[in-house]
């Protein structure tokens, strides 16, 4: 292979790590060099090479040469222990974004690992978390799907997200605040979940600083300011506890002060609504030993040179966290009488502390390069295999990213089955999340529960260690009431299945009917038989179109998704089938009216194009409003009554009377926009205050609520009538997405003129 003549001032700031690869990459090969690193070299170099040449003439905001940045990101890569195929990953993570070659490139020139390692981070690069919700959830699912396939993936595009955060003092502040939102809101908690505590704490550092940048400043001021004063009293408690350890023949491999993040103290003083200078343990000590037996008689040792703090104490190597952390944690009252942490663990477990799943690779002989893999399938990961299950369950964006958040940015609680199994759940669980995480029909047949041998009510938050048992009934099922109080959306997603399936007929039902109205009556039994039909329920993630009717009725999709879909599947076709009700010829008696209407009162300001002088009304039977195909109807005494193509007051009407009419999407309207009503029927949990919820995110809104009326019944949903005006088609389904994203929201749905 030939040598590649670096430019000079890039060579400057090359890492002495590269330098060196390059060099003895380019000598001779030496014949005591196996076969294994001469390979693992020349992949490495051969990537740095590519990529310095595909970006060559390309810059960063700051001005410097673009190379760095793949530079940079290789290098944390190998600082984690990454494999050749990782570092190689990191040196093109963008040459398929930004330059002309292609994927297929990629493993044409360094084989199928490095392909799927770039390939993937290509992807979530893509990711824009401030979109709207359906987008922000797909992205989701593509994201742990490919962090499934090679958790690697992921913690290249961290090496990536960390070394822009080092630099985003050179992007615009909007821009940069936008980044370090993302950062806090999703790669920090990745990086958490993943166990790699050393980016963890720096991106969360560097989004502090960005999002806000005066307490930043502040908390690092005193922190600097104290810094001195801290360590000579953690050097005075070191001495001690070092001697005590010596004496009880325990073996300390090291013995140091662990100052904590920024953000961290920042939290600490939110939590517990504290200034700075009330917060005391700003410092951990770190105890490192040999063997776990040495971990809990250090701990004896701790407890007997310093006063422990009642319920400080953690026991992480008993009951590991998912991301595979252990160490015993415990609280004491140190030399000056405040609070000090102490964190006691082996040199291994501090080794998995620091880099987490990284540590895999960084501090323990694979034998390969594919035994370095962990995928979505292993044990540690059964948060990640979780999202994974759940993705093709959960239709709804908002209840997928609620999911997303209860296993992805929160630690978890340890509770165990009568059989000593370990069970983690979200903080706040009660019996019946338990139960829905044993399995779904243990959920759905849940009677009551015993917790720690007694029986408590269902709705009992559950702690760290407590024992619980499931008594299940045959003729039992969900209530929903349940949804008052279980924590995680998985629980609340099955409870509210059950009761969908339960009311399916009415669902199908309800649905049928929504559609009929748009398509038309005429033909429409055969048309739900059809394939182009059976096409659209798959085309909406259905596997039938009994299935599409019912998550139509019940809500789960909205019915201009799916005439979309059917609009997409006719259009594909020859001869277009006749299901969507035709405009008739104007008829004599409505060319009549118009005739014996003066050309000159017939403006363009008319909100309705077709009866321009005439009088008309919007019928109250389906009350249609701007967006939607419309007919005009020539009534006795009150002129032209205008309906929703495929309204079932219109299917008996003479042809004569009919009249071609349709929204004047031109009109200028000068003064207060026009608002047509609308009727909608809100289904909620019965709780106070509910529609008083409903008629603020209404006003948010800026809707007029025209009338409002609630019934309710024990055991039963509130159901909600509201009369409202909306100016169009497209604020009525912006509104309908406000409200299903609200809280004990069950459905929404629009409904005909309602009984007086």
């Amino acid at each position: 292979m030939s040598s590649l003549l670096v430019n000079s001032s890039i060579d400057m700031t090359l890492p002495e790590w590269l330098k060196k690869c390059l060099k003895e990459s380019s000598a001779n090969r030496r014949e005591a060099e196996d076969d294994r690193t001469y390979s693992d070299r020349n992949l490495i170099c051969r990537a740095f090479q590519f990529a310095y040449q595909l970006h060559q003439g390309q810059f960063r905001k700051s001005g410097e040469p673009y190379i760095g940045h793949p530079v940079a990101v290789a290098g944390l890569l190998r600082d984690l222990g990454g494999s050749p195929a990782m570092i190689a990953a990191g040196f093109l993570h963008d040459v398929v974004e930004d330059t002309d070659v292609t994927i297929e490139q990629i493993e044409e020139r360094f084989g199928p690992e490095v392909r799927q390692l770039v390939e993937g981070v290509t992807k979530l690069s893509k990711i824009n978390f401030k979109s709207k919700t359906e987008g922000q959830a797909e992205n989701f699912r593509r994201m742990f799907l490919a962090m499934a396939q090679d958790i690697r993936v992921i913690v290249v595009k961290l090496a990536d997200r960390l070394h822009n955060m080092r630099t985003l003092q050179f992007m615009p502040d909007e821009k940069r605040r936008r980044i370090a939102q993302e950062t806090r809101d999703i790669f920090a908690p990745l990086a958490n979940r993943l166990g790699i505590w050393q980016i963890k704490w720096e991106l969360e550092d560097l989004a502090f600083k960005y999002l806000e940048p005066e307490a930043f400043r502040e908390i690092q001021k005193h922190v600097s300011e104290k810094r001195a004063d801290r360590e000579d009293k953690l050097t005075k408690v070191t001495d001690i506890l070092r001697q005590r350890l010596q004496q009880a023949g325990i073996h300390c491999q090291d013995i140091s002060g662990r100052p904590k993040h920024l953000y961290g103290i920042y939290q600490k003083m939110q939590r517990q609504h504290k200034e700075f200078h009330e917060i005391y343990d700003l410092a951990a000590l770190r105890i490192i030993v040999q063997t776990n037996e040495e971990c809990y008689r250090a701990l004896a040792v701790v407890h007997d040179a310093f006063r422990p703090i009642p319920g400080r104490f953690k026991d992480y190597i008993g009951l590991p966290k998912p991301n595979r952390y252990q160490s015993l944690h415990t609280g004491v009252i140190g030399l000056t009488g405040r609070p000090l942490e102490v964190q006691i663990r082996t040199l291994e477990m501090h080794h998995v502390a620091e880099y987490g799943i990284a540590a895999h690779w960084k501090y323990k002989e694979t034998g390969g390069s594919n035994n370095s893999q962990l995928t979505g399938s292993d044990e540690k990961f059964t948060w990640l295999r979780q999202l994974l299950e759940w993705q093709s369950d959960l239709k709804d964006a908002q209840e997928y990213l609620d999911s997303v958040k209860d296993n992805l940015f929160e630690d978890d609680v340890y509770v165990f089955t009568p059989k000593g199994d370990v069970v983690p759940l979200s903080p706040g669980s009660t019996s019946i999340d338990f139960a829905y995480r044993i399995h779904t029909e243990v959920g759905n047949h849940c009677a009551g529960a015993r917790v720690n041998g007694r029986m408590v009510p269902l709705s009992t938050r559950l702690q760290n260690g407590d024992i619980v048992e499931v008594i299940t009934q045959k003729n039992s099922h969900p209530s929903l009431d349940w949804l008052n109080f279980v924590r995680t959306s998985a629980a609340k997603y099955r409870i509210k299945q059950w009761y969908k399936r339960s009311r399916r007929e009415e669902n199908v039902a309800r649905g049928r009917e929504l559609l009929e109205k748009e398509l038309g009556k005429t033909g429409f039994d055969s048309l739900l038989k059809s394939d182009a039909m059976q096409t659209v329920a798959e085309k909406c993630n259905y596997h039938s179109v009994e299935d599409l009717l019912a998550g139509l009725g019940y809500g789960e999709i909205t019915l201009n998704l799916v005439l979309n879909r059917w609009r997409e599947v006719v259009k594909g076709q020859q001869p277009v089938p006749e299901v969507i009700p035709f405009l008739p010829k104007e008829s004599a008696s409505a060319k009549a009216l118009r005739d014996a209407t003066p050309t000159s009162s017939r403006g363009s300001d008319s909100p309705i194009i077709g009866v321009e002088g005439l009088v008309h009304h919007i019928s109250g039977c389906c009350t249609p409003i701007p967006g939607e195909p419309i007919i005009g109807v020539v009534t006795r005494g009150r002129g032209i009554s205008i309906h929703r193509q495929g309204c079932h007051n219109v299917e008996s009407v003479e042809c004569e009377r009919l009249v071609p009419v349709k929204w004047n999407s031109t009109a200028e309207n000068s003064g207060r926009p026009h608002t047509y009503p609308v009727n909608v029927q809100i289904e909620a949990l019965d709780r106070v205050g509910v529609l008083k919820d409903v008629l603020s995110r209404l006003s948010d809104q800026g809707i007029n609520v025209r009338y409002a009326q609630v019934k309710t019944a024990i055991g039963q949903p509130a159901l909600m009538d509201l009369g409202i005006e909306i100016r169009d088609r497209s604020q009525l389904e912006h509104l309908f997405i406000q409200i299903k994203k609200m809280s004990d929201i069950l459905n929404i749905r629009r409904v005909g003129q309602l009984d007086e």
